[in-house]
């Protein structure tokens, strides 16, 4: 029987069960040997943040010649930078990355829920912490990894604020460029600010201004699109899910351009059915993005059953 880990973080119920095959001749794949835990994910074990907290945050860290460059780790709507990278970051860490997690676009609900904000500004913010990393690192320039809503801010940051000169890799999962319906929300925030004149604008001040900003038809996302998302610099990658119910449809995180690779989850980890929030706990994931990370020296993916019941 598989053993059982609760730790802190999403409301979700993530089985990892075993090893699986995916993946084509040019890529070799490996079975995962031996079964996974299930992890249980209640958000009741704070030390989980704390730890994870301290290790994707040692302003003291160093690039190596291996990983030059520091990583950047942008969470989603509603979260904060050690709730979404509980996960990843420390495993990213783990290999040698020195790497960052900033909360971002807080507002009226304090430091505990970030990515509520207007996103241009949120980008302002980001910004501003590109420069503090390379000033504490010494390093030319980030790498960033972005999950839902820190995909769409740093794009919009690279764009339109200077940073594709500061971002050499951008690998995004759950990604959203073109907007969503977020799951159906955006059409009874429409609802409603139509319905009541001023509702729109004390909503965007008040409670949740990217929310409004993630409707496909916004002017944010038509600024963002205008053009093209993908801008001359970065190496974009984006992880998108086709069992994501909030990034929808999912085909909003794809970008085509030169400088962009698109995976689509269940292509490269047939039994992976992660859906949004599941991305951010996926090991599946983990090696998605630490391989677009360093395609020089990527490792076999290994891919694991995964199942997170639809988030």
């Amino acid at each position: 029987m598989a053993n059982v880990t609760r730790t802190g973080g999403y409301m979700v119920l993530a089985l990892l069960l075993g090893g699986c095959s995916a993946g084509g001749a040019e890529d070799p794949v490996q079975n995962a040997a031996g079964p996974a835990p299930i992890v249980v994910l209640d958000g009741t074990e704070p030390a989980a943040l704390e730890l994870a907290s301290a290790q994707t945050n040692d302003w003291n860290c160093k690039p190596t010649a291996e990983h030059p460059e520091p990583v950047v780790l942008m969470h989603g709507l509603g979260a904060t930078g050690a709730g979404n990278w509980f996960f990843h970051g420390p495993q990213l860490a783990s290999k040698g990355y020195c790497v960052f997690s900033p909360t971002y676009g807080t507002g009226v609900l304090g430091p505990w829920v970030g990515g509520i904000g207007s996103m241009a500004e949120s980008a302002a913010e980001l910004d501003a912490f590109v420069d503090k990393v390379l000033a504490a690192t010494g390093a030319s320039q980030v790498d960033i990894v972005g999950h839902s809503e820190g995909t769409t801010v740093p794009a919009y940051y690279v764009k339109f604020l200077g940073g594709a000169s500061k971002v050499k890799r951008f690998v995004g999962f759950g990604a959203n460029y073109q907007g969503t319906t977020l799951g159906g929300l955006s059409t009874l925030i429409r609802l409603l600010t139509s319905a009541a004149p001023g509702l729109a604008d004390l909503f965007s001040r008040h409670a949740c201004a990217s929310c409004l900003e993630f409707m496909p038809d916004s002017p944010f996302m038509q600024k963002l699109n205008a053009g093209g998302v993908a801008v001359a610099g970065p190496i974009y990658t984006n992880i998108v899910s086709r069992h994501d119910q909030v990034v929808t449809p999912y085909t909003s995180g794809v970008l085509q351009a030169a400088n962009v690779t698109n995976i689509v989850l269940q292509d490269a980890c047939s039994q992976d059915f992660s859906g949004h929030l599941g991305l951010a706990i996926d090991p599946n994931v983990t090696q998605l993005v630490l391989r677009a990370l360093d395609p020089e020296n990527a490792a076999p993916l290994k891919c694991q059953p995964f199942f997170t019941f639809g988030l």
